[in-house]
């Protein structure tokens, strides 16, 4: 059986009663997440469903032109793959990690036996549903209305608020441009730009130094916003999930990384 420490990594798992979580614990196996890794790409079958206990997820959006944009960062708060609980068998985006870290797996059939079995599981999938698409909504209206700064600093924030410890970011440039969805000649003009203001402290090959606090001043409101919605989803889903339990409010201030991150 999966002790408490381990399972309590992810926040979904976390807030399943006992009882329904021992209905997964003997098909969840631990694995590593290498940075960079391809999870799942777009269109593929869904082999396994991801619990994050660390790390960070992005969901990426390819276009038939080879361009590609970010449209969402999933941590220890969600899953990945979590929409073949729905039927879906082919995953409607790529996902790869941009920070290692681990994560519980679980094949889609056990999942799904499991949560035919329990209404408090099928309940943690609508938690991450709604917070899932709060993040997208934010995100479309953020890259349409947003300057590529504002947006880059928004990425990082969200970055940062799922990294393990410290103020550098493993980050090429190739992969900001995955983010953002523009070109590298973009990208290393707008971290100049953030060098002089010193949001970001350093640029070397494939790492970025930040400065949280001016990192906070350039992104846009949709950070703040976003944050405090999504942890309001997850946080109150956990009272329906447990009767009785209480929502734990945000750790830090608005803004700040998302609470119950490791830092």
């Amino acid at each position: 059986m999966m002790d408490h420490a381990t399972r309590t990594g992810n926040r979904l798992l976390a807030a399943l009663p006992p009882a329904d979580f021992a209905l997964l614990a003997p098909h969840l196996r631990k694995v590593v997440i290498e940075r960079n890794s391809v999870l799942i790409r777009s269109g593929d079958r869904i082999e396994h469903l991801l619990f994050p206990l660390s790390g960070a997820i992005a969901a990426i959006t390819e276009l038939p032109n080879g361009q590609t944009v970010a449209t969402a960062i999933i941590g220890h708060e969600g899953a990945v793959g979590l929409t073949s609980a729905f039927g879906a068998s082919a995953a409607p985006a790529t996902a790869v990690a941009r920070l290692s870290g681990a994560a519980l797996q679980i094949s889609p059939a056990q999942f799904l036996a499991a949560q035919h079995r329990s209404p408090a599981i099928a309940s943690m999938v609508q938690v991450f549903t709604m917070s899932l698409l709060t993040q997208l909504q934010h995100v479309a209206a953020c890259n349409a209305l947003h300057s590529v700064e504002a947006r880059l600093a928004r990425w990082l924030l969200h970055i940062h608020d799922r990294a393990n410890e410290g103020d550098v970011l493993p980050l090429t440039q190739e992969t900001l441009s995955e983010l953002l969805g523009v070109r590298r000649t973009t990208v290393t003009h707008v971290v100049c730009t953030m060098r002089a203001s010193r949001a970001l402290k350093s640029s070397r090959r494939g790492q970025l130094e930040i400065d949280r606090p001016r990192l906070e001043a350039v992104a846009c409101e949709c950070y703040k916003v976003m944050s405090r919605r999504i942890d309001r989803i997850v946080s109150h889903g956990a009272v329906g999930l447990i009767p009785g339990a209480p929502a734990r409010p945000p750790s830090r201030s608005p803004g700040s990384r998302i609470a119950g991150t490791g830092s």
